[in-house]
């Protein structure tokens, strides 16, 4: 007969208490991992129908009502405090560009020479960050007190109301142009065409936020068009209730 003895006894419990431990780490671990992976993965194409259609996300102190398909950093996409969200929208129709259901887009295309002699594709969508103005220069002060230190004097008409004037070369801004129309009010500060098609930004200040819109210049032949869209967001995103 196999006969145990209580110090036998004693070495099973004392192993079965160091096992126990170690299992509920591993599993720890394993979860942490797991949680790291899917805020990092990538988020093409991503269905977002277990989320809600909006999310109320409050920036510098400020409520927006943000469309979850539109936020284009899976890691945002949650309701609540946040320093920061970016968006962007199909234009003209102004829906999420990443709408659910759309499936995974076609990754993009690296430079090569067999590339080299192809046209840019163009963008057909405007790009919005809303962010915490933590104590930036307000974008109605840029526009009357800092950018007229840069600019030059002659003032050029575009078109249908939409006027123009260059940032002189060698100051913070140079190579880029200031447009500017009064009715309906418009303010863009775009960079010029080179290798690639020139960029403008068009900014707000609601409360503690700044938006930053961002579009190709090549839009501002449009511009009517373009400054309802601005006003259109804002709206859905923070004025409508």
């Amino acid at each position: 007969m196999t006969m145990f003895s209580p110090h036998s006894r004693a070495r099973d419990w004392t192993r079965r208490g160091h096992v126990l431990p170690i299992l509920i780490a591993t599993a720890l671990t394993a979860g942490a991992i797991a949680l790291v992976l899917y805020l990092l993965w990538p988020t093409w194409g991503v269905n977002g129908s277990s989320l809600p259609e909006r999310l109320p996300v409050s920036v510098g102190g400020t409520l927006f009502n943000a469309p979850t398909a539109a936020i284009r950093v899976k890691i945002q996409r949650h309701s609540g405090a946040q320093e920061r969200i970016d968006l962007d929208f199909s234009f003209p129709s102004l829906e999420p560009a990443e709408a659910p259901g759309e499936g995974l887009k076609e990754a993009p295309r690296h430079a090569n020479a067999e590339l080299a002699g192809e046209a840019t594709p163009p963008i057909d969508r405007i790009f919005l960050s809303i962010a915490a103005n933590a104590g930036a220069p307000a974008p109605g002060m840029l526009v009357s007190s800092i950018y007229p230190r840069y600019l030059a004097l002659n003032e050029v008409p575009v078109t249908d109301g939409l006027s123009m004037r260059a940032f002189r070369d060698g100051t913070p801004y140079g190579g880029e142009d200031l447009f500017h129309a009064a009715t309906p009010e418009f303010t863009a500060r775009c960079s010029r065409d080179a290798a690639t098609p020139g960029m403008c930004l068009s900014q707000r200040r609601i409360d503690g936020a700044d938006l930053t819109f961002r579009f190709p210049r090549g839009w501002l032949t449009q511009w009517r068009d373009v400054a309802g869209a601005i006003q259109r967001l804002t709206l859905e995103l923070h004025g409508a209730r």
